[in-house]
């Protein structure tokens, strides 16, 4: 479904609370976490709009994030900077304290500047960027044109570490190659047999993990068409999963989970002789959103708002960095194409077959290790409505925690027939073994 824009005026009425009564250009600039998650959420609805794909969404994330979460960390002694934890990341400038700066406004700058230096659509930020601008300057001129100045320094430091993550030397490597003689390897997918998708991502400068490798899971199930081999019994239940469930039709609860969790967004819909993208988020963009629905839950104020979102995007990051570096390296192919060679070759997977090999999950390790991260910083039990779909058509769901939605998010690959079992599961524990280590290494919290 593609999503409908938002009116930006009425984004800004609804969730920027910013006193708005200036006879004297000279009050405090109220910055309530609502501003905060209103440019987070203006930055995913662009990215849906440019077609980001999974890891670089990561990417798209956890910088901006950072950012603000430094200049918080500055003035606010319960939180500790990251300078050191991530142990590529120096300082940042140190802001002027002659001058009136107001540390939220900076940190909400911040990350404005460098979400738009990360996208495509530039000009979908700056409208939603000007608009805010025109508020804050004419309620307290000087403290906005301070402010502004800081973030955006701040905003150029980040932008610099973050140009030396390997990311753009990874944009001129060379395109996957496929060995379609080889039949245990990945072959792009119908209907769009889309290219293999970042192949190199496994390159990107990790944030807490030493190495993309560091977390390496066991291989997936020695590849045999023979029936009473395991990977073999593994095709089969997907296979047979998928006839079981659609027999009740779309309103099958293994089927309503699928849809919930597909966060694919290169789906790709034929109408005729036409084919276009239906634009949809991608699951990190989703467990961002499970971010947003804990700190709104809990009322969170701004500061501790900036901490779990950038806490999570880390954990989101290097799980992206995990998973592919093992896509690539076991490049598994997925079970639609052996379904449709060996068993029934009008088989259709529930969920559109992603553009990228089999093992392990993407959506398990992610959502194991964003759900490790949210369990620490608001603690297990903690339940909540996920309505983060609603957008795109789809009801929301209810959780008791977040480990169960990132079980519930790892077994709907299963359902959807686009992974086998030991993708799910070993996913799960790779995902954990990545949060695991944020939590453990980052002390962000005093």
């Amino acid at each position: 479904m593609i999503m409908k824009l938002k009116n930006v005026s009425l984004l800004l009425i609804a969730v920027v609370l910013i006193a708005m009564s200036c006879k004297d250009n000279s009050e405090t600039i109220e910055i309530t976490p609502e501003a905060f998650h209103a440019s987070v959420d203006k930055t995913v609805e662009v990215m849906v709009h440019d077609i980001f794909s999974p890891p670089v969404a990561s990417r798209v994330f956890v910088y901006p994030n950072i950012a603000a979460y430094e200049i918080i960390a500055q003035n606010d002694s319960t939180f500790h900077s990251l300078q050191g934890q991530i142990s590529h990341l120096k300082a940042i400038p140190k802001a002027d304290e002659a001058k009136n700066i107001n540390y939220p406004l900076a940190a909400l700058i911040a990350h404005i500047d460098l979400s738009k230096r990360l996208i495509f659509s530039e000009q979908r930020i700056e409208t939603f960027r000007d608009s805010l601008y025109q508020i804050w300057e004419a309620t307290n001129t000087a403290q906005f044109e301070a402010s502004k100045a800081y973030g955006i320094q701040v905003a150029d430091f980040i932008g610099d570490w973050m140009d030396k993550d390997n990311y753009n030397q990874t944009r001129t490597m060379s395109k996957f190659s496929i060995d379609p003689e080889n039949e245990e390897r990945w072959q792009p997918t119908p209907p769009a047999y889309m290219d293999g998708l970042e192949p190199h991502w496994g390159k990107i400068r990790p944030f807490v993990i030493d190495s993309s490798a560091q977390f390496k899971p066991l291989p997936p199930p020695v590849f045999s068409m023979n029936e009473n081999s395991s990977f073999y019994k593994e095709l089969k239940e997907v296979y047979d999963i998928s006839n079981q469930i659609t027999k009740e039709g779309d309103a099958s609860e293994e089927v309503l989970i699928a849809q919930f969790w597909d966060c694919n967004p290169y789906v790709s819909v034929t109408r005729g002789h036409l084919m276009f993208a239906a634009k949809k988020i991608t699951p990190g963009a989703h467990w961002i959103g499970i971010t947003k629905i804990a700190c709104k839950t809990e009322d969170a104020d701004f500061n501790r708002t900036v901490f779990a979102y950038t806490k999570a995007s880390i954990a989101i990051a290097d799980a992206f960095i995990s998973c592919w570096d093992e896509k690539y390296r076991s490049n598994l192919v997925r079970p639609e194409t052996l379904i449709n060679k060996y068993m029934d070759h009008e088989w259709k997977p529930i969920l559109q077959t992603p553009p990228f090999p089999e093992y392990t999950s993407g959506h398990s390790v992610v959502s194991g290790a964003a759900a490790t991260v949210l369990t620490n910083i608001f603690g297990d039990n903690f339940g909540f409505l996920d309505d983060t779909e609603v957008p795109y058509g789809l009801p929301i769901r209810s959780f008791s925690s977040f480990n169960a939605a990132a079980q519930e998010a790892a077994i709907s690959r299963m359902y959807g027939g686009i992974h086998y079992r030991a993708a799910v599961e070993v996913g799960i524990g790779q995902g954990k073994n990545v949060g695991n280590l944020v939590n453990g290494r980052l002390r962000m919290v005093k």
